[in-house]
Order: C-alpha cells, then sequence, then structure tokens
C-alpha cells in the first residue's frame, strides 16, 4: 500500500502489530528497548519480531540508557534509528552510530521564539522530531498555522491526533514529515482489534 506521507508506528510489542503495520505500508516501527520503561522489551524479542517482516525501518526507544549501551543493542537488534526520549548532550549524539530522532513534548504556552529556538538549537543534531502526543485541546488555529510553518523548516513526524477530523485534509495543509500512530496490545495471542489503526492507513492511502 502507498501512503501520502511515511508512517512510524510506535510500541510495537506483539508479532500481530508488527506484519499488520509493515503490511499496510508504515514505514518504520519502533521498539521500546530501554530498560526503564516499564513495557520495555528484550533484545532477543525485537530480533524475534523484526524476524518476521521486510522493508520497514527498526527504531529503537531509549531514555536513559547510556550511549555505549544504545550502540549495542543498535547493532545487535539491527536498528537503522534511534527515538530519544530526554535531550542530550552534542558530544554522546556524535558516539551513537545511528541517526537520532528526538521525542518533543508540546507545550500550549510557550512563546513561539521559544519554541523556534528548541527547534534551531538542536536541528542539527538530529534526523528529525517526533510530537506523538497531541495536547488537549488541539491546537487554535494561529498555534496550527505556526507548527505548519515550522513543519516547512524542521523534520516534523506528528502524532495522528493532532487532526482535528480529517486526517488528510490535516496532512496536505501541515505537509509534517510523517504521521506517528501508537501499537497496541493483542487481546490474546495472535488477535488484535486493527479497526482505529485501519481508519488512519486508509486515510494516507494514495488512490
Amino acid at each position: 500500500m502507498s501512503l501520502l506521507v511515511p508512517v512510524m508506528v510506535r510500541g510495537i510489542n506483539n508479532l500481530s502489530d508488527a506484519r499488520y503495520c509493515a503490511g499496510m505500508g508504515a514505514e518504520s516501527l519502533t521498539f521500546r528497548l530501554d530498560p526503564s520503561f516499564a513495557d520495555y522489551l528484550t533484545p532477543e524479542a525485537v530480533q524475534e519480531l523484526s524476524g518476521w517482516v521486510a522493508g520497514v525501518q527498526l527504531i529503537g526507544e531509549f531514555d536513559t540508557l547510556p550511549v555505549a549501551e544504545i550502540n549495542g543493542l543498535v547493532q545487535q537488534c539491527g536498528l537503522h534509528a534511534v527515538l530519544l526520549h530526554r535531550r542530550r548532550p552534542a558530544d554522546e549524539l556524535a558516539q551513537l552510530t545511528v541517526p537520532v530522532l528526538k521525542l518533543t513534548t508540546w507545550i500550549p504556552d510557550m512563546m513561539p521564539e521559544d519554541v523556534e529556538l528548541r527547534f534551531r538549537e538542536q536541528a542539527p543534531h538530529y534526523l528529525g522530531f517526533v510530537l506523538a502526543t497531541p495536547p488537549s485541546p488541539l491546537p487554535n488555529p494561529a498555534e496550527l498555522l505556526r507548527l505548519t510553518e515550522q513543519a516547512r523548516t524542521y523534520t516534523i513526524w506528528l502524532g495522528a491526533g493532532f487532526a482535528p477530523d480529517m486526517l488528510r485534509t490535516f496532512v496536505d495543509k501541515v505537509r509534517p514529515a510523517g504521521i506517528v500512530l501508537q501499537g497496541g496490545d493483542e487481546i490474546k495471542p495472535g488477535l488484535r482489534d486493527f479497526d482505529e489503526m485501519e481508519a488512519v492507513f486508509e486515510q494516507l492511502e494514495i488512490d
């Protein structure tokens, strides 16, 4: 399936999600490999899941794990990139062996110039920024305009929940680098409800 914009699916923890998302045309799948996460996966589990999919980028999510250990897991799991949950010094980022994405939080009351400064200072060190969790309430028209301007300047991935109604219209207007979805848990081994995720993929499908 060809999609209007790349799709990243975060938090893959089961084979149903991995195979479904890869088959629907997702560009990348993320796996939480940092033991600081309550739902982290072992490298052996990631190796097993990734062995069933092809044609997707494998991304590891990390929070506090030291760079040397991240690099070890990159090699062990065949990761193509990492998604960091917190900001790290430039010298640490330079030691990573694959491209780095940064998980970013939307701060509604942050001054526009401060948001711009945050992106501008960090952009040289990251492949892009992932704003996966939309705020509540959603950005107002003025904030959405600024977000659109930022998406034209920087590589920004947005959670599907940022779209107030029609995701396809939102993507056409804002033009993010990609859309982010959240993986889920199986109801039981081999059984998973994909209705919500399927609706997103259908909206993004190129006719």
